[in-house]
């Protein structure tokens, strides 16, 4: 059993070697559909096809052993700087279900063959998949994909309070700071934004901590109602260790374009605040990364407007 795990957490750490962009990549890449979807399906296999000879598993160690495969190889690639906390929690999820649909093909394999014994053939054949499909993938180029996402809240303040608090944002204190997820894997936190000039063109500096710089220049301006803006990453300031190389904003597989803000005032004398925003998704699996992008941004968006609540409900008028 242990053997058969260990075989696959050296599998899985051979394969992400062997699709790092930086060794070889004019035939591979992690961001294919072959890494990301084929090999956890291949370290479930293994685990199984290997570990269970005598056919004495009962189906929870077939279908969640695999697991301790997928985790283990996940964590070895985290531990060597492979791979950053962001991309272990977005594909955690999918290698644990991937690699028990592995365990199935395995024992379906064993079922046609009618034998318990490891065939040579069967296992060079399934290892070799993911290794094969991948030049044939990036022949083609990823589907890009505009996503959108709106959030809102409702503050105990006016109109122009919320206006001042929107346009630009003064430094961020600790004590303002609170729980997100987003945080938690690794997505950094805002500390300000820095309006330069007024209007149309004037433009918005968003600093987020760890250097990362976002630079809005406004494109509607209407006092005390509406204010949008693009959005491009300052990428060649962010420091590389900020971001996972794959979650990267601004780079080929994921870019913030545009935001914008809504005051919408309520009959009771509150306001209603809403901040939507525009993404690029490129990869060639945009049904999964987009759920997590989704979820990226709009814990990002909440956790901007909670603060600025914060601030308005507190400040005086």
């Amino acid at each position: 059993m242990l053997s058969a795990v260990g075989i696959g957490v050296t599998y899985g750490l051979f394969a992400r070697l062997v699709f790092d962009k930086r060794v070889s990549r004019e035939y591979f890449e992690p961001m294919s559909f072959a890494f990301i979807f084929g090999v956890p399906v291949v370290l479930g296999f293994l685990t199984v096809y290997i570990g269970e000879r005598e056919n004495n598993w009962n189906w929870a160690e077939r279908l969640f052993l695999p697991w301790v495969t997928a985790w283990l190889a996940l964590f070895a690639a985290l531990a060597l700087g492979w791979e950053g906390i962001i991309c272990v929690f977005l594909w955690g999820p999918l290698f644990m279900v991937l690699s028990s649909v592995g365990a199935l093909l395995a024992l379906f394999v064993r079922e046609v063959l009618g034998t318990n014994k490891p065939n040579a053939f069967v296992l060079c054949s399934v290892a070799v998949l993911p290794f094969l499909i991948t030049p044939i993938e990036r022949q083609f180029t990823p589907p890009s994909q505009m996503r959108t996402v709106a959030t809102q809240i409702e503050i105990a303040s006016d109109v122009a309070t919320v206006w001042r608090n929107i346009e630009r944002v003064p430094a961020i204190q600790p004590a303002e700071h609170s729980f997100a997820l987003s945080h938690l894997i690794g997505f950094p936190k805002p500390d300000e934004a820095r309006l330069i000039g007024s209007g149309v063109g004037a433009i918005r500096h968003a600093t987020f901590e760890r250097g990362v710089l976002f630079i809005e220049t406004i494109t509607d301006w209407q006092p005390q109602q509406y204010l949008a803006f693009t959005i491009k990453a300052d990428a060649d300031k962010i420091p590389p260790t900020t971001l996972d190389q794959h979650v990267t904003v601004g780079g080929p597989y994921f870019d913030v374009l545009q935001g914008d803000y809504r005051i919408e005032p309520l009959a009771n004398g509150r306001v209603r605040l809403h901040l939507g925003s525009t993404h690029r998704l490129s990869t060639r699996f945009n049904f999964y990364a987009g759920w997590w992008t989704d979820f990226i941004m709009r814990d990002t968006q909440n956790y901007i407007l909670r603060i600025i609540k914060g601030r308005c409900e507190t400040l005086p008028r």
